[in-house]
């Protein structure tokens, strides 16, 4: 079993997001849409009745989301949050990250931000300080605002949902064997950027969300998760994997092994040359006629 841990120029645990950009060419699942959804009123009306909040959001795509969905000036619903009396919990410091939870809104007359913040915290809530979370928290050794960190992680790094329980379990193994969890997604939060891919700087920078620096969690959640990614932290898949990387879409591969990862890697690599050179030459074809 692979217990040391490789250098940070050496590795990187998951490259999921920037595999997804490679592959189609645009924005897809795993990265965040700052895009609310809203659903029309059966009777024509032209006003938005519904907010739908997708799993994997960040807080300041729920703000900007909210902000739109009431027609309200950029970073209105942000501002609110002085006055919105969240009932988060205290580990939280009054950052609602990873409380505000993905599901489907109603859009009453006259709603206010801080109502929609707190309607979302409150279901939250719910889900979470219930069982089975808060007992499959215990059960894991932690409490509950660190379950619905390590749910955010899952949420971010898994390419479906059935990886989800084993990407939680490689998270629980590195931070079991006092290896940093070197996770792409958290530097992505760091930097506040939505584009999935770490480079070589970002893997530098200098804060607590940076987890190729850091041991442990990071301080707060990095993204609102859903329902699915909460269940993967408490019952994570067994297995002494260690290493993830999603070689191309619909294969992602798990090992406890390095040399098997890096062997990984170098197809991932090979596997992302060839994707670059087909896109050149369809690029360089002479446009139909």
């Amino acid at each position: 079993m692979q217990t040391n841990n490789p250098s940070r120029s050496m590795i990187r645990l998951t490259r999921r997001g920037r595999l997804a950009l490679i592959a189609t060419g645009a924005v897809v699942a795993g990265t965040a849409v700052a895009v609310p959804l809203l659903i029309l009123g059966d009777d024509g009306d032209s006003r938005p009745t519904t907010l739908v909040i997708p799993e994997g959001r960040r807080a300041s795509q729920v703000y900007a989301a909210v902000d739109k969905a009431l027609e309200l000036p950029a970073g209105s619903t942000k501002k609110s949050l002085a006055k919105a009396d969240l009932k988060l919990p205290g580990d939280a410091d009054g950052n609602p990250e990873g409380y505000l939870f993905p599901a489907t809104y109603p859009l009453k007359e006259k709603v206010t931000p801080e109502q929609l913040l707190a309607l979302m915290v409150e279901t939250a809530n719910k889900k979470f300080n219930g069982a089975p979370i808060a007992a499959g928290a215990q059960r894991n050794a932690m409490n509950v605002y660190q379950a619905v960190t390590i749910a955010s992680i899952v949420q971010a790094e898994a390419s479906t949902k059935a990886d989800m329980g084993k990407v939680a379990r490689v998270i629980f193994n590195r931070l079991e064997r006092g290896m940093p969890l070197q996770m792409d997604s958290t530097v992505d939060y760091a930097l506040g950027r939505s584009a999935p891919g770490v480079k070589e700087e970002g893997i530098e920078v200098n804060s607590p969300y940076n987890s190729y620096a850091r041991m442990g969690l990071p301080p707060t959640p990095i993204d609102n998760p859903g329902e699915e990614a909460m269940r993967a932290a408490i019952t994570p898949t067994p297995g002494d994997w260690l290493y993830f990387i999603t070689v191309k879409p619909g294969d992602t591969r798990f090992t406890a092994d390095y040399n098997e990862h890096q062997s990984d890697v170098a197809e991932f690599n090979t596997w992302q040359e060839k994707e670059k050179q087909e896109r050149k030459e369809k690029q360089a074809e002479p446009g139909e006629k």
